[in-house]
């Protein structure tokens, strides 16, 4: 995919006229694993399993909230989603526990229940370093089968990362070329992030957020909703050895960040396995950036805070998460 500064802004379907979606380049497994090794900082930080998060220090915090200027706060997470559909074989769960009709009054009281299998497709949610192991290893070279058991995990967990507050930074490609959205199955390469970052005026830099908007969004609210697990936009591997470089501490997007269809031979997820388990930056999937893009837009700028707070499960792999940025 090439990039161009961004035009007009496009409306309806008519933006979206674009060459077929290309995954590629392929990516043998010999060349993976290199990569994959060339971009490892295992034993690089203490506390090892908040692995990148050591990145963002109070300077950055403090750096970060000098971008509020507006006070716009735009939450990124989708609706608690209980509504079967290709793109959410495992629905959320969500009922009535109590209906205000068991307590001697006064006052009676109404209480739900809630439950996700939220590593999918269909829950907003940040993955933590214990989620993806390669070669048997977890981030910083540990042992996956003595981390993670029945109970959890032993090392990498998300209560270990705690909040994050840093500045984030959107990619937003639709913007830069003029369409709507990318189409599913769409590679993005470094060539790409560097003119996205030209036309819209930002530098990824140390410690950042970095959100890739691909239009995921508004293309399944205009089109209907699709498998994402056979075709979507996302980051080809040639991406991430620039990602690294800037020394980023989150990626996520309105994907899962990988392209799919994986250009990489017998490796389904090789964005998560660089981001993760060899560069320990954890990732953020499924996020709505719809409004976020709106507001950026708006402003002129596309950089901002932004504010991630996991739940506290000690030994999860990860947590549905409502991450807000704030303009």
């Amino acid at each position: 995919m090439s990039t161009t500064p961004p035009g007009p802004p496009s409306s309806g379907r008519a933006g979206n006229t674009s060459p077929r979606p290309d995954n590629g380049p392929a990516v043998t497994r010999t060349e993976f694993d290199a990569l994959f090794d060339r971009l490892r900082t295992w034993g690089r930080w203490t506390p090892a399993d908040r692995g990148a998060w050591n990145r963002v220090t109070p300077d950055h915090v403090r750096q970060a909230s000098a971008l509020v200027r507006t006070g716009t706060v735009v939450p990124m997470a989708l609706p608690w989603n209980t509504v079967p559909g290709p793109d959410n074989n495992k629905p959320a769960l969500h009922h009535m526990t109590d209906l205000g009709d068991v307590e001697p009054p006064e006052p009676t009281c109404h209480k739900d229940f809630i439950a996700a299998d939220y590593h999918g497709k269909g829950v907003s949610h940040l993955d933590a370093l214990s989620h993806i192991a390669y070669r048997g290893q977890l981030y910083d070279g540990r042992d996956a089968r003595e981390c993670v058991d029945s109970k959890g995990a032993w090392f990498g967990a998300v209560d270990a990362l705690g909040p994050l507050v840093t500045r984030g930074v959107l990619i937003d490609l639709p913007a830069v070329l003029g369409r709507d959205w990318l189409e599913p199955g769409t590679a993005v390469h470094a060539a790409d992030v560097l003119a996205a970052e030209q036309a819209l005026g930002v530098t990824i830099g140390e410690g950042d957020a970095v959100l890739l908007r691909s239009g995921h969004f508004r293309r399944r609210r205009e089109l209907g909703a699709w498998n994402p697990d056979e075709a979507s936009a996302g980051f080809h591997v040639d991406a991430m050895p620039l990602l690294a470089e800037r020394g980023i501490a989150l990626l996520g997007g309105d994907g899962d960040s990988d392209v799919r269809p994986s250009p990489v031979e017998g490796v389904v997820s090789p964005v998560h396995a660089l981001a993760i388990t060899a560069m320990g930056v954890p990732l953020l999937d499924n996020l709505d950036l719809e409004a976020l893009s709106a507001a950026c837009a708006a402003v002129g700028r596309y950089t901002f805070m932004t504010v991630v707070a996991p739940l506290n499960v000690p030994g999860g792999t990860g947590s549905p998460v409502n991450p807000v940025a704030v303009l």
